[in-house]
């Protein structure tokens, strides 16, 4: 197996594996207006990034004071990005390399995401990925979302590895966060650049500044095989 015998990858999804960022703003964008919110900018959905949609329901319905229940808005949220992830969702080609990549090698994969179950299953048939990555943990199947890291410690459960010999890929300092409070290497790529300087990007053992221009399939897995042989 190349020198990653007994290592297993886990990916985030949205922003890491797929361009999901800009459904989620609609979706938002969208509810928002119907309860009285017009003028909900990408810059303001910058700031959910890497936190679930539970949670990030759950702020919106304090900071913009809306009258529905978290548990409506988190439905209503739900069914507008289902609608525009099932046809409007983008894998990033080197992403999808890199898949192919370890599943050749025989690698164990999961993908621990925020978003929910049926979110998840959507995109990954909808992109084909889940040829390949048919473990799939929700935050919503947990206690704790990111930065919290129960998702990713669900996901090693899973696929039988051990949380020390994990790697993970995020985009989101949440995310790197979860990774390393779960003992676990990490491959950051951030999604906003404007955070790649948060204290959370600087526990990941590889962090590609650049993001997703930055990151190639043979250079995460050149650096896997390097850190595995040296863990």
């Amino acid at each position: 197996m190349s020198g990653l015998s007994g290592t297993s990858v886990i990916f985030d999804l949205d922003g890491t594996l797929v361009d999901s960022e800009p459904n989620y703003y609609e979706a938002g964008r969208q509810l928002l207006a119907e309860h009285g919110v017009p003028d909900f900018t990408w810059a303001d959905h910058e700031r959910y990034v890497g936190i679930s949609t539970f949670e990030t329901v759950t702020l919106w319905k304090r900071e913009y004071g809306l009258r529905a229940s978290v548990d409506e808005l988190l439905a209503a949220k739900n069914r507008r990005y289902l609608e525009l992830a099932r046809t409007a969702t983008r894998a990033y080609p080197e992403m999808r390399a890199f898949v192919e990549l370890l599943a050749t090698e025989g690698v164990p994969m999961a993908v621990a995401s925020g978003s929910s179950h049926r979110a998840i299953t959507a995109i990954l048939a909808g992109t084909g990925l889940d040829a390949h990555l048919r473990t799939v943990v929700s935050a919503d199947e947990v206690e704790r979302g990111k930065p919290a890291p129960d998702v990713f410690l669900e996901a090693a459960r899973r696929l039988g590895t051990a949380p020390g010999d994990c790697v993970v890929l995020e985009d989101a300092a949440p995310g790197a966060a979860a990774a390393h409070a779960a003992g676990m290497r990490c491959i950051a790529i951030p999604y906003v650049a404007a955070q790649a300087n948060a204290p959370a990007f600087t526990t990941a053992g590889l962090l590609l500044r650049g993001g997703q221009g930055e990151f190639t399939a043979r250079g995460a897995y050149d650096w896997l095989v390097r850190s595995t042989a040296s863990s």
